[in-house]
């Protein structure tokens, strides 16, 4: 993985820190929009060759890649394809997913973002995983909630995982904690920067 983003800060080694750090770099970014257009031609092209019917999303916050009109261009090929965005399961704080589709109605979480209203539930055999930083092997930085890492520690069979964030995000010397799931995939703006199969 080689990464030449300069920083426009000191990269904090307490995650917390970080977090805060990536998110206000990211949201700052001025030419987002642009980067945000080849991420987009990115995830087509990966998407490809992939088998998954059934993928799993995410709706962008907080100035994340918004990969659905990728996923929606990939839904429209042949054969049944189907998009799901994440719902809170309250009690286990695990994610389970609906389908999405442009138009279908929304309504907002616990946290205040939308989620699909009364559609199909299904387990996804690919998951996009958004990431606030992410570094060698397929470790990610998230926003510190555990979902992800409780939902992939639920499901079986696994899904395939790929991270999806800008490649401002790449820190050389983050490692996964315990409870970490590395992903099996990143895709910047720049191209493929992990793949586990590679």
């Amino acid at each position: 993985m080689n990464a030449t983003y300069r920083y426009s800060f000191e990269p904090s080694r307490d995650k917390a820190t970080l977090r805060k750090q990536l998110q206000a770099e990211r949201q700052a970014m001025v030419d987002r929009h642009q980067r945000s257009v080849h991420l987009q031609e990115v995830l087509r092209v990966w998407l490809v060759s992939r088998p998954e019917r059934n993928i799993g999303a995410y709706w962008p916050i907080k100035g994340e890649f918004d990969a659905l009109p990728a996923l929606y261009r990939w839904s429209e090929a042949e054969g049944v394809r189907r998009i799901g965005l994440p719902v809170i399961n309250r009690e286990t704080k695990q994610l389970r997913f609906h389908v999405w589709y442009p138009g279908c109605a929304m309504e907002e979480d616990a946290y205040g973002i939308p989620k699909p209203k009364d559609t199909e539930q299904f387990e996804p055999e690919l998951l996009l995983v958004p990431c606030v930083g992410f570094g060698p092997n397929g470790s990610r930085l998230g926003y510190g909630g555990g979902f992800y890492d409780r939902t992939l520690g639920a499901l079986a069979p696994r899904p395939a995982t790929v991270g999806v964030g800008y490649g401002h995000g790449f820190i050389p010397w983050l490692e996964p904690e315990a409870h970490d799931v590395p992903l099996d995939a990143i895709l910047t703006e720049d191209g493929v920067a992990w793949d586990r199969s590679a």
